[in-house]
């Protein structure tokens, strides 16, 4: 007795969706597999002190270095390379990319405000708590953001998982299922209480939304890449000019 359709693409869209939320569970086991060992031997030889600037930034690179691994793994075991969109930046993606960057970056500050006309604040990020002097700390973290943390979340987010929902759902769905786990994974490393923590995730929905449609829109994964890069950038230019 042949399968009913109905049941057989439901199945397949519940696989489908089911694996690309599985890529991020996959990207935070390598990553966690890489950064803990890699830091303390790191630290073991004398490369770095625990507890130092340089420390954490290790750690950081070695968490997105394990995000980039788990990627082109994940790609790979399933042979999906084409849901995966990238290209050169044109003349005009480059502008969408500056603009779009600091226009997030204005938006965050907006939802801030609004949220503070109403009694609520958001809760802070620690990747913005530096473990030691903060001025080397946000210096490094500039380039950081826009040549690593930037381009490798979005590759995660926008080209895995946005990708492997879109061949599930539409477009919509797609940008919207891809933007709630991206906004939920925030939330283990986001302090204060309750309330501000799920208003920090809110936020970040939001924020990945517009990335996801960006994407959508240029159909290159390097365009929101660089965008975020940019954002999560002049976050710390701000920090660091606050502590100068």
């Amino acid at each position: 007795m042949s399968e009913d359709p109905l049941t057989a693409a439901v199945g397949e869209r519940v696989f489908r969706v089911a694996s690309a939320l599985f890529a991020i569970v996959f990207a935070f086991l390598v990553a966690s597999a890489i950064t803990a060992p890699g830091a303390s031997l790191a630290a073991s030889v004398g490369l770095v002190s625990e507890g130092s600037t340089g420390y954490q930034l290790l750690r950081t690179l070695l968490q997105f270095a394990g995000f980039a691994l788990a990627v082109a793994g994940y790609l790979a075991i399933t042979d999906e390379w084409e849901i995966v969109r990238f290209s050169r930046p044109t003349a005009r993606e480059t502008a969408v990319i500056v603009g779009g960057g600091i226009a997030l970056f204005a938006f965050q500050y907006g939802a801030l405000f609004a949220l503070d006309q109403v009694g609520l604040s958001t809760g802070q990020n620690q990747a913005v708590v530096p473990a030691g002097d903060p001025v080397p700390y946000y210096l490094a973290m500039i380039a950081v953001s826009l040549a690593v943390v930037g381009p490798v979340e979005e590759l995660l987010f926008r080209g895995v998982v946005q990708g492997g929902v879109r061949r599930a759902f539409d477009t919509l769905p797609a940008v919207l299922i891809a933007s709630l786990a991206f906004g939920l994974i925030h939330l283990p490393s986001v302090s204060g209480t309750p309330v501000e923590r799920w208003a920090y995730v809110g936020v970040v929905v939001v924020l990945g939304s517009v990335l996801g449609a960006l994407y959508e829109w240029t159909d290159n994964v390097l365009v929101p890449g660089l965008i975020h890069g940019i954002y999560n950038a002049v976050t710390f230019a701000v920090l660091l000019a606050g502590a100068i």
